[in-house]
């Protein structure tokens, strides 16, 4: 036990370290607070196909060789998501479908382009890196750490402070229509907001294990409690416990970063739904 310890302590003097903590909590935190909506009204799906369009996006970053690919990056996936929505309002295309077609077909492109256009000499490292997000966390420098954390900061004040609007149109969207809410515009809201977590999200787990990250805590906290609030405080903290355990393990034993979180989360989610299903779930 004390080997681990001063084996932390001396990992914890390398500001790359520091800056994967602090990154790894926000976008947990983050994530958790919009995972519960999305699980709830169904959108789980969209997620994953925005991390695809991340990718394609990050693609095009590299081969125009951009210094800062996030602005490109978040504006390309904001666009999509905006598309997603009001594609999916469309009855020639649905949801689903338009979820899969622009999925697919940005992680075609993406990866077509990197090869194409790639001056990398380990082409196939870099995609392993980007899909799975094995070192990105911990190759974050001090400006993108600072992007990262007013970002994340600001997707928690938007949930905050819109968070009674969100709770109707999760829950009733009609009943939330017929009482003046408009809910095209939270709707849209959630959706761009979604957009730039999965943008965040990429530099810990990767553009394929996103949907964990957002998916696992929701689902894990409804095992316990049934409450809207308390679901939500729930899969936060087990978010940010999962993040920072995995990331610690990551360090400990050299694995890769974004596969340990999503290995803890899904062990943290065994455990809810046995706990869920002794204690019968928690009503408050």
């Amino acid at each position: 036990m004390t080997a681990i310890v001063e084996k932390l302590a001396s990992y914890w003097a390398y500001p790359f370290v520091r800056y994967a903590f602090v990154v790894g909590v926000l976008i947990a935190l983050c994530s958790s607070l919009l995972g519960v909506t999305l699980v709830l009204k169904r959108f789980s799906f969209i997620g994953d196909g925005l991390s695809h369009v991340a990718f394609g996006a990050m693609a095009i970053a590299a081969v125009l060789q951009l210094t800062n690919e996030m602005p490109l990056v978040m504006a390309i996936t904001i666009l999509s998501a905006v598309l997603l929505l009001r594609t999916g309002q469309n009855t020639k295309i649905k949801g689903d479908a338009a979820i899969a077609m622009i999925s697919v077909g940005a992680l075609a492109v993406g990866y077509l382009l990197m090869n194409i256009f790639s001056t990398s000499s380990n082409l196939s490292g870099d995609v392993c890196s980007t899909l799975f997000g094995s070192t990105s966390i911990l190759t974050l420098s001090l400006t993108e750490v600072w992007l990262c954390a007013g970002m994340s900061i600001s997707v928690a004040a938007v949930f905050i402070l819109f968070y009674n609007k969100i709770f109707a149109v999760t829950f009733d969207e009609n009943f939330a229509r017929a009482t003046g809410t408009k809910a095209g515009l939270y709707n849209l809201l959630i959706a761009v907001v979604t957009a730039v977590i999965i943008v965040l999200a990429m530099n810990l787990v990767g553009s394929l294990l996103i949907s964990a990250l957002v998916i696992f805590p929701a689902l894990s906290a409804m095992r316990v409690f049934k409450s809207f609030r308390s679901v939500t405080i729930c899969a936060a903290i087990l978010s940010v416990v999962c993040s920072l355990t995995g990331i610690l393990i990551s360090i400990l034993a050299g694995t890769p970063v974004g596969s340990t979180i999503v290995a803890v989360q899904i062990i943290a989610f065994a455990l809810s739904w046995l706990a869920g299903t002794v204690v019968g779930g928690v009503r408050k």
